[in-house]
């Protein structure tokens, strides 16, 4: 169906500027018609303009359709263009209906990208403004806030900057997510690096120190000796404490203050009652200017730039493979059941510890059932694998590397110098690694202070994985004559060789002793065939000097004969974690 008689899209315009004038007048003498050809062709301009595609019949030898029209008005009888007489005179320029589509100007740019950097997608809109919930701003997306610097060692990976928003795209894993910064560039970033976005959150300042216990933070804060140095922690699982450091008593003391929440419906926070706060950032505020019924104020955070970035799994998102030409071997550092450990680095820049595994030592397969456990694991307390060169022989292992090495040559040179608030204090951090080995169905099967590493700021990591399992049920038999600790294993792996995370309870149990005898052999008089025979007899290891009867407890439980009376990893960093907090338990202001 062809289109109705005109002479041009302008035409029809100036059409109607003669009957808006007539109109105006009150000059309504006009054909009915003429309305009618007026619509059509604003239909087809509006079509136009939303980009319709035209039925070929449409437009194709359409002889309706005018070429030219007239870019100027007709006024008193003639066109104001080209002078022509007759209203319905041929146009007198050329007219291209399509021309316009295909030359809008791009959107301007919101914003220029930093330098080096590529815009993979459009730029989206802007992350919900302070104050502004996502449910208020209309969007669904989960936005988070950087903890940390993260430079980026790949091309796929995004660059982090402390303090700034991301937005979650998607979450690959529990180790890595896809995420856009607000230039509009994708990548993948750490998930330990960032923490999600909400009014209350507190993780972003630097006073709160999530994983510090007590005797820690008294140490940190004792070494920085200012008078109102304070940090917030967290105790125990939805417990907050501040510890402050005060000058008022002489040498100074640190005292513990937990934060308290009231039991009404509008939930508030205070650590004196009469001082209550919508927030524990806003509780912080006020007793960095009043005291209240604390000691004295709070004048100093502690951990500014102390707070270290965590290891990531792997150096990037699924970089499995790391090519060895990018090692640089540097000093060794020990050699353990499977080859020798050297110092190293990664491009020449990042640190880390390479164990080379010796042909013949374990079979290529066992090797890489290992890494993919490792790879697989990333927590605060548990050695980082970073990846595997398993192209060329000998095969590499490349890990976190730990400064002062391993736990047991750690106890033995410090021997007389550690108190045991910081004794337990490494066994809580032993606990809290297990315990994420536990939760996620591995078991370690060679737990001991010789397989544990102490970094720099004195963390200890459950290391070398080399007999680890992961198994469904949580038990693996071994098969015959597998070799073991005998001196670390419990009855069961004695009688049948079943492993299971309360076997690894049981090694916990002789590496808490390994600890308070600071770096002594168990059962040190004693032939493995004697152990054996004296476990079997309900004989245990002899409580240490520097152990309380409360922690020689704990131990004893580590011990029970029959795997389901002893307690789970949870439960024992739990008690641990009770214990460092009672021995000068927070006080109530």
């Amino acid at each position: 169906m062809g289109l109705p008689l005109l002479s041009s899209i302008m035409d029809v315009r100036t059409g109607l500027v003669d009957v808006g004038h007539r109109l105006a007048t009150d000059t309504v003498l006009f054909n009915p018609l003429e309305l009618d050809k007026h619509a059509a062709v604003i239909v087809l301009e509006q079509r136009v303009r939303k980009g319709d595609q035209f039925n070929q019949s449409e437009i194709r030898n359409n002889g309706e359709i005018a070429a030219k029209f007239h870019p100027q008005f007709w006024q008193e009888g003639e066109w104001m263009c080209c002078g022509q007489l007759d209203k319905m005179a041929p146009g007198c320029e050329g007219y291209n209906l399509f021309g316009d589509v295909s030359r809008k100007p791009l959107p301007p740019v919101p914003g220029e990208a930093p330098s080096g950097c590529t815009v993979r997608r459009p730029t989206p809109p802007l992350p919900p403004s302070e104050g502004t919930t996502q449910e208020e701003a209309g969007s669904t997306e989960e936005v988070v806030i950087a903890l940390y610097d993260f430079q980026g060692l790949e091309p796929h990976d995004l660059m982090l900057k402390t303090g700034e928003e991301y937005v979650i795209l998607e979450k690959r894993g529990v180790n890595w997510y896809k995420a856009r910064n607000r230039f509009g560039e994708e990548g993948y970033i750490p998930s330990n690096y960032v923490t999600v976005k909400e009014s209350n959150m507190i993780e972003q300042f630097i006073w709160f120190r999530k994983n510090i216990n007590r005797n820690k933070a008294e140490e940190q804060l004792r070494k920085e000796g200012k008078d109102g140095g304070f940090m917030v922690r967290m105790s125990s699982t939805g417990t907050y404490t501040v510890s402050l450091f005060s000058k008022s008593s002489g040498d100074g003391a640190v005292r513990h203050y937990q934060i308290k929440e009231t039991q009404t419906p509008t939930r508030q926070f205070y650590l004196a009652e009469k001082y209550l706060f919508n927030s524990i950032p806003e509780l912080i505020e006020y007793h960095t200017y009043n005291s209240a019924g604390l000691v004295c104020r709070l004048r100093h955070a502690v951990g500014d730039g102390r707070r270290e970035a965590p290891t990531t799994a792997g150096f990037s998102y699924d970089k499995w493979e790391i090519n060895p030409s990018e090692l640089t071997f540097m000093k060794e550092l020990g050699s353990g059941q499977v080859g020798v450990v050297r110092l190293g680095k990664w491009r020449a820049q990042h640190k880390v510890a390479i164990k080379t595994i010796r042909e013949g030592a374990m079979s290529e397969d066992d090797f890489i059932e290992e890494a993919k456990i490792m790879m697989n694991l990333s927590h605060r307390n548990l050695v980082q694998l970073y990846g595997v060169c398993t192209q060329q022989k000998p095969i590499y292992l490349v890990t976190e590397f730990m400064e002062l090495g391993c736990l047991l040559n750690f106890l033995r040179q410090r021997r007389g110098a550690l108190g045991p608030q910081d004794l337990l204090s490494i066994c809580h951090d032993v606990s809290l690694g297990m315990t994420h080995l536990e939760q996620h169905g591995f078991i370690h099967r060679d737990l001991a202070a010789r397989n544990c590493l102490v970094n720099s700021s004195l963390g200890v990591k459950v290391s070398d994985f080399g007999m680890a399992r992961y198994v469904l049920d949580d038990q693996y038999t071994s098969s015959s004559g597998a070799k073991f600790p005998v001196k670390w294993s419990p009855p069961e792996v004695f009688n049948f060789c079943k492993y299971s995370s309360k076997s690894d309870v049981w090694s916990f149990g002789v590496l808490m002793w390994e600890v308070f005898t600071e770096g002594k052999m168990p059962f040190e008089h004693n032939s493995n065939h004697e152990v054996v025979m004296m476990v079997m007899q309900g004989q245990r290891l002899y409580r240490p000097r520097k152990t309380s009867p409360h922690i020689y407890g704990i131990m004893q439980m580590c011990w029970m004969e029959r795997a389901d009376e002893r307690p789970t990893f949870s439960q024992i960093s739990e008690k641990i974690s009770d214990t460092l907090e009672a021995d000068g338990s927070a006080v109530s202001v």
